[in-house]
């Protein structure tokens, strides 16, 4: 990269942007507006947006939309730029990549980019046993090969996934999402021999953790049947579904359990790994040990690139040409991916998802003892979030959970909502942002919330 096109980035984006909250126009602006005019004409309706803003610049912990207007970023693009967005040595990675090679296609002609980010897979996920990885280019692409290759191994057919589950938009991965509207409504029918669980939900059902594992553990041995499971597939802390911490001892029991059957434990870390809860994986909390792992989303930095890692024994089973795509791993992504691992490893970004925990979750605590409208507060590091009801019912209440991320929008506070029953706010702040820049995003959120 020349000096003249380093000032450049620097000046449209990454963190040399003004680490503040300015609001130059109303939200929308009228840049936004016209920009929104032109995609109503352009852009197929099924594509939603929340924000109704549109993004030219990002770093540290602000977007800047096209109207000049700074916003604090409290979504990280769905936990994807948890190092940042546009961070320097990412950016400086993929410049570089780009400029040299763009693809080849890995199954056609092979480079070292995709095995250094194989190798460094199998050595940070959790277990010091014999690993093998796969590069792909989703999330929801990293599953669906997950299934195929624990299907493949054991020989069987049957898949076991959970309540309030969130595995992606794909059919196999649809019929695993728990979820039916935005995701699945009018798109079936879906895959076969799918089956669901009932999922650890503490601040709902009121179990321990090997409580709720023996109910989970007794729908399936009764409903399905360990001799045709190929697999159990589970986030550690659920996403989409509402950022559900399961109680203590559930995951371990279900893991124990899928041992002693010879079941395939599959992790879906997608949004919950890299960092982002404390740990660089959320199975570390527990001390889980995956058969199999799919990550994705923080991986690169931004580039789309996703990945199966699992012990050597289930990731050889299927037959050579079996797994792989046209942009399955490609160079570009890998690069971005090795510069993110670089700051996972070495930048202290587990430690700063502590801090930013401790922050949210004091401030988030104090506000559900003051406010009975506020149920739950939940999360671990940077992957926290509110549960709003009814206080008089306790029942979920959605009305009020999307007023108050309107209303923070429109003060410049960018929030993402999520859960089953669409009443949760989760916060996934770029672990780049800087404490006050933080607080003041939770001073709006709240303000929002005390004026909703």
């Amino acid at each position: 990269m020349t000096d003249d096109q380093a000032d450049q980035r620097t000046a449209l984006g990454g963190p040399g942007l003004p680490q503040e909250r300015r609001l130059v126009t109303s939200i929308p602006g009228p840049r936004s507006r016209e920009l929104a005019d032109r995609r109503t004409a352009a852009v197929a309706s099924g594509v939603s947006s929340s924000m109704p803003v549109y993004a030219v610049a990002a770093g540290g912990g602000v977007l800047v939309d096209a109207d000049g207007n700074s916003l604090i970023d409290l979504g990280s693009g769905i936990a994807v730029t948890t190092v940042g967005n546009a961070d320097p040595a990412v950016a400086a990675a993929v410049a570089a990549q780009a400029a040299q090679l763009t693809h080849t296609c890995f199954t056609i002609t092979p480079y070292e980019g995709y095995v250094e980010v194989a190798e460094r897979l199998n050595r940070l996920t959790p277990g010091d046993h014999a690993k093998r990885s796969a590069l792909f280019s989703s999330g929801a692409e990293a599953v669906e090969n997950a299934i195929k290759i624990a299907r493949h191994h054991t020989g069987r057919t049957a898949v076991v996934a959970f309540d309030h589950a969130y595995h992606g938009r794909t059919n196999l991965t649809m019929a695993l999402t728990a979820k039916s509207m935005p995701y699945k409504a009018g798109f079936g029918p879906f895959a076969s021999e799918v089956y669901r669980a009932p999922m650890s939900y503490p601040y709902r059902d009121g179990l321990s953790g090997p409580e709720a594992a023996k109910r989970a553990i007794t729908v399936i041995e009764k409903q399905v049947g360990a001799a045709d499971l190929a697999a159990v597939i589970i986030e550690p802390v659920q996403g989409e579904g509402g950022f559900v911490v399961p109680a203590e001892g559930f995951l371990p029991a279900l893991q124990e359990w899928c041992t002693a059957n010879r079941v395939v434990f599959i992790v879906d870390e997608i949004q919950s790994g890299f960092a982002r809860t404390g740990d660089l994986f959320a199975s570390e909390h527990e001390g889980l040990v995956p058969d199999l792992i799919t990550t994705a989303k923080g991986i690169a930095g931004g580039m789309p690139l996703s990945a199966v890692t699992g012990r050597t024994e289930i990731m050889d089973a299927p037959h050579a040409g079996g797994l792989g795509g046209t942009y399955a791993g490609n160079p570009v992504a890998c690069a971005a991916a090795l510069a993110s691992l670089d700051h996972f490893e070495h930048g202290g970004l587990v430690e700063r998802a502590r801090e930013i925990g401790t922050l949210l979750l004091d401030r988030l605590h104090a506000a559900q003892a003051s406010d009975p409208r506020v149920g739950d507060v939940r999360g671990r590091g940077a992957m926290v979030a509110i549960e709003l009801v009814d206080p008089a019912s306790g029942e979920p209440d959605a009305a009020l959970t999307a007023a108050v991320a309107r209303r923070a929008a429109r003060e410049g506070v960018i929030v993402l909502t999520c859960g089953t029953y669409g009443n949760v706010i989760r916060l996934l702040p770029p672990l780049a942002i800087g404490d006050d820049l933080l607080s003041e995003g939770i001073d709006v959120l709240l303000g929002a919330l005390a004026d909703s």
